[in-house]
C-alpha cells in the first residue's frame, strides 16, 4: 500500500521544508490547490526541484481545457496530475491523451462524480491511471462514503487510492477496505512532528 502526503497549506517555503523531512517515508507528494492557486506552476516546479526524483502529484483538479492545461502542467517535472470525475468524459479523455505523451499519469477523482460505478467503469477506457476515492474536505466528518467502496472497486481494476480526513482514530477502518493508497494530509503537515507522524502511516501501509 502507498502513503500518498497532501500538502494544503498556503506557505510555499514551510511545505517545502517539512516535505524533505519526511520524504524518505512516503511513496507520493501531493502539492494541493491550495499552494496552486496562490503560486501557479511555480509550486510544483520548486517541489520537484527540492526533493529530486521524488514522485509529485499536482492535484490539479482539471474540469476543462483538459489537453491545455495538462501540456502546461507536463513542464513541471511532476509525474502525476488529478482530473475531476464530474466532468465530461471528453475532457478526461483529453487530459490523458496529453499526459501520456509527456509521460504523465492521471488520477481520477471522485469528489463530484454523480454515478461513481460508472465513473470507475469507463475510467480505464478512458486512459486513467489511477482512481481517488474521495470525501470532500468541507464534508461532515464520516466513513460513510466508504459504502460506495465496493461499487467502484466492482466496476474497475484500476489502483483506488482513498483521501477522507485520515488520522490516527479511523486509520485502521481505511486500511481495513484494503486500497492500494491512502492520502494523508493535515495528520501529517500541521503535526508537531510531521516526520513521526509520516514514519508512522507509512509503516502502517508498509504492514
Amino acid at each position: 500500500m502507498k502513503l500518498q502526503v497532501s500538502f494544503d497549506i498556503p506557505e510555499l517555503e514551510k511545505a517545502i521544508e517539512i516535505a524533505k523531512k519526511i520524504k524518505d517515508h512516503c511513496d507520493i507528494i501531493e502539492i494541493g490547490t491550495i499552494l496552486i492557486h496562490k503560486y501557479g506552476v511555480k509550486a510544483i516546479e520548486q517541489f520537484v526541484t527540492a526533493l529530486e526524483d521524488k514522485i509529485v502529484l499536482a492535484d490539479t483538479k482539471i474540469i476543462d481545457r483538459g489537453a491545455s492545461i495538462t501540456e502546461l502542467y507536463a513542464h513541471t517535472g511532476a509525474k502525476w496530475l488529478s482530473v475531476m470525475a464530474g466532468t465530461s468524459n471528453t475532457v478526461i479523455h483529453r487530459v490523458c491523451s496529453e499526459a501520456e505523451k509527456h509521460n504523465m499519469l492521471v488520477m481520477l477523482d471522485m469528489v463530484d462524480a454523480e454515478a461513481p460505478g460508472q465513473s470507475a467503469l469507463e475510467a480505464k477506457n478512458l486512459g486513467v491511471d489511477a482512481i481517488c476515492f474521495h470525501r470532500a474536505y468541507d464534508a461532515k466528518e464520516s466513513l460513510l462514503f466508504l459504502e460506495d467502496l465496493d461499487m467502484v472497486r466492482g466496476n474497475t481494476d484500476l489502483p483506488i487510492f482513498i483521501s477522507a480526513r485520515i488520522n490516527r482514530d479511523n486509520v485502521d477502518k481505511i486500511i481495513e477496505t484494503k486500497p492500494q493508497g491512502i492520502i494523508v494530509g493535515a495528520s501529517i503537515t500541521h503535526a508537531e512532528d510531521p516526520l513521526e507522524e509520516a514514519k508512522f502511516y507509512y509503516n502502517l501501509c508498509k504492514k
